[in-house]
């Protein structure tokens, strides 16, 4: 194979380059982080201003919580006025099973700003479970811990961890939560319905949607009571950062690039992409009018909503 060489004067100019490609990127990425938390807080304020007791707990993107999004910054005080709540996966027990210590140490100094973090882990063995727990417990943060069989959020565990038998009427007095967003294993509505009537868990995040039916405002409504008869709170996933094939939004002929603002392929998830989320014809899908996704979750009765891919804005011009 014949070696090519290149002048010093060459490597010198594809540094500059690369550096520069790297700025770009990094400039786009803090845009993109400051369009992120001027979209959570519309959809905070749109939400609130039809029912002022709405939840709103975005999942991931912590940094969100500070000026231009860096933790190095003060406090975004707009944006803690808009949330409820913090929601993070994987905060212990990750793919190196040790804590992810750069988001710890955010969520302690973010704890005493919202009414509760809530946290999703993930481990590979049964015997982790009860550990998740307790070393969430011990940051005063609320768990949910699935297993290998359950990586989807498509089961309801057998074992509830600190179950209680008090009302819930805010997200602060949650002790435990369940995350069951995938309804495949229920063959009917009804099915799943008595299933999540028959738990004690304080919180039920579910999809507002059993496959292409929307739950209704009875349903959500009969769900907001526990097996043993005190309260309980009904939070709807919504995804805000990525569109995907299986909704109700998305026309045919769609694909990535078309419309321009589906960016991007969403890395392990076949059928979502990316979207560029400050795009107006991706907001007025997500909330602002009478058939917004939004909308229709407050219709349904849940008692808030659970953005997901808060991070989206990140990755749009990273890897995943």
């Amino acid at each position: 194979m014949k070696k090519i060489k290149l002048s010093f004067k060459v490597i010198i100019w594809l540094i500059v380059v690369l550096q520069a490609l790297s700025c770009k990127k990094e400039e786009k990425t803090k845009d993109a982080a400051l369009k992120m938390q001027e979209f959570v807080i519309e959809i905070s304020n749109y939400s609130k201003s039809i029912n002022p007791n709405f939840i709103i707990i975005p999942q991931n993107g912590i940094e969100l919580g500070y000026i231009d999004a860096n933790p190095d910054n003060n406090l975004m005080l707009e944006y803690f006025a808009a949330i409820d709540g913090i929601a993070v996966e994987e905060l212990f027990y990750n793919k190196t099973l040790t804590a992810d210590q750069y988001r710890l140490n955010i969520l302690r100094q973010l704890k005493n700003h919202v009414k509760k973090i809530i946290v999703s882990e993930y481990v590979s063995d049964q015997e982790q479970i009860s550990d998740a727990v307790e070393k969430n417990t011990s940051e005063s943060f609320v768990c949910f811990v699935r297993t290998k069989n359950n990586y989807y959020y498509n089961q309801i565990p057998d074992f509830i961890y600190n179950e209680n038998s008090e009302n819930i009427n805010n997200l602060s007095e949650i002790k435990n939560f369940l995350y069951l967003i995938n309804s495949e294993n229920f063959a009917t509505k009804n099915e799943m319905i008595n299933a999540l009537k028959n738990t004690n868990y304080d919180l039920l995040l579910i999809d507002l949607f059993f496959v292409d039916d929307i739950f209704t405002n009875n349903e959500i409504t009969q769900l907001k009571t526990k097996k043993n008869g005190s309260k309980r709170l009904v939070i709807s996933y919504i995804n805000i950062g990525a569109a995907e094939e299986y909704r109700y939004y998305w026309q045919p002929g769609w694909k990535l690039g078309k419309p321009a603002w589906i960016k991007k392929k969403y890395k392990g998830y076949g059928d979502e992409y990316r979207v560029e989320f400050w795009n107006q014809e991706w907001k007025n899908i997500i909330f602002g009018n009478d058939s917004s996704y939004i909308k229709k979750i407050i219709d349904a009765g849940f008692d808030g909503a659970f953005l997901d891919n808060t991070e989206s804005y990140f990755f749009l011009y990273h890897r995943g």
